[in-house]
């Protein structure tokens, strides 16, 4: 990883944790944001989805300040998602918020209102647009129109589509005041790298926001990280690699074997775009758990959330970030500025690490006493409770004097028996070592 890569991510690798938001016209069909293509739908046919679009619940501070409470950092938003919709008041399409019965920049409100609450800002981009005449459509692998035989000798001229575009991005970077974070989506078979035209792209987004970081989807795709991981990345390559809805076994390292920024990308459920049938939530207990995961292998996660035609948030997903809340406000240290242990992963849960201070997250109660693998007893200068500051009790005794290479902790007054975890989600321990 290069200096000026390290020094750009600074602030994303401490932060670790983001919000996602998944919005815009697709909201109201309810059933995902890519609606348009499954259904394979006209533009008539989508259009009357820009009519009735109305968010009059629209208030972007709920959306922060619950970000804020479950403990995120940063929140992206969909400035224009794949259907082509502009959240934002573009000057180069009427098909934008402005022009609906929300009649104002919603973007704008998105990023004042992430401002006053001291989070970073991000924006995504699609790269990709089923609205504009000039991008591809027959025989495209996603477009709406892939199988409409009417449009299967159609001449275009891609690089106005290109010039258009980023057009569009060059609107968001000058428009907007200092962004945090801009995410690109996506590449797909040919449509990749200078196909975008990326290069150029970069350095113009470069030129108005130089420490703005950028993910890998220029040139990456689901199935690669692109040149990100290689000794030589290409201007294009992004800052940070980008998995979606998976957590790479081993994190994720260039060539050489050394950590480079990543954030997982995940739904609280199915659907990225609110989908009013979809009811498939993962538990406060998973998602606190992937977290950690993610932490202990380098990595962040960014957790959607999908609002609906109306502008709010469901109430399943309010109530799973504020257990994620409840449990961050207590153990946010184990979180924040933390990376990869020193310590092998223990069958019991995972370590991460800051600096010379180790927390120990106990996923499972053990039986006797708990096995601190990887830390000699002579070596341990204190174990306390994240969550309180409570000392935590040795748990060395006449059963452990078998496994002298190794320090133990007991949740209870004997370290022979057993005792339940003080939190079943996520039972963090605060380890000192002697110098």
């Amino acid at each position: 990883m290069n200096q000026e890569i390290r020094e750009r991510t600074q602030w994303f690798m401490d932060a670790r944790f983001g919000m996602f938001i998944h919005w815009g016209l697709y909201s109201i069909p309810a059933c995902g944001e890519w609606v348009m293509s499954f259904k394979e739908m006209t533009l008539e046919q989508y259009r009357t989805y820009f009519d009735q679009f109305d968010p009059v619940d629209y208030d972007p501070r709920k959306w922060v300040q619950l970000a804020k409470d479950a403990g995120m950092k940063y929140i992206v938003l969909t400035a224009k998602h794949h259907d082509g919709f502009c959240l934002f008041d573009s000057k180069l399409t009427d098909y934008k918020a402005t022009n609906t019965k929300a009649g104002k920049d919603l973007v704008r409100e998105f990023v004042d209102a992430c401002r006053e609450e001291g989070l970073k800002v991000g924006l995504y981009f699609s790269i990709i647009d089923w609205s504009h005449p000039d991008f591809p459509k027959y025989g495209d692998r996603q477009h709406p129109m892939r199988n409409n035989i009417a449009y299967k000798d159609e001449k275009i001229d891609f690089d106005r589509y290109l010039d258009f575009m980023h057009g569009q991005v060059e609107e968001l970077v000058t428009g907007y005041g200092k962004l945090d974070l801009l995410w690109f989506d996506f590449s797909y078979d040919d449509m990749t790298g200078e196909k975008w035209r990326a290069t150029e792209l970069i350095k113009m987004v470069r030129k108005y926001q130089p420490n703005v970081i950028i993910d890998n989807r220029l040139e990456g795709a689901g199935d690669n990280h692109g040149s990100i991981a290689t000794k030589n990345p290409l201007i294009y390559s992004g800052d940070f690699a980008s998995p979606e809805q998976i957590i790479p076994p081993k994190g994720v390292c260039d060539e050489n074997g050394d950590p480079i920024p990543w954030e997982l990308c995940a739904t609280m459920n199915n659907h990225w775009g609110y989908c009013n049938f979809d009811h498939q939530y993962k538990t406060p207990q998973m998602l606190i758990r992937k977290l950690v995961e993610c932490v202990s292998k380098g990595g962040n996660m960014i957790l959607n959330v999908g609002p609906d035609a109306r502008g709010n948030i469901t109430e399943e997903s309010v109530g799973i970030l504020r257990e994620i809340g409840t449990w961050m406000e207590k153990n946010r240290n184990s979180i924040y500025g933390c990376g990869i242990s020193q310590l092998e992963k223990p069958d019991w849960g995972r370590y991460t690490q800051k600096g010379d201070t180790i927390y120990a997250h106990v996923y499972e109660t053990p039986l006797g006493a708990l096995p601190l693998y990887g830390i000699v007893p002579e070596k341990l200068e204190s174990v306390t409770y994240l969550a309180d500051g409570t000392s935590v009790n040795r748990g060395e005794a006449w059963n452990t004097a078998l496994y002298k290479d190794v320090a133990f902790v007991s949740f209870g007054e004997d370290p022979v028996f057993t005792y339940p975890l003080p939190d079943e989600k996520d039972t963090v321990l605060e380890i000192h070592l002697k110098k």
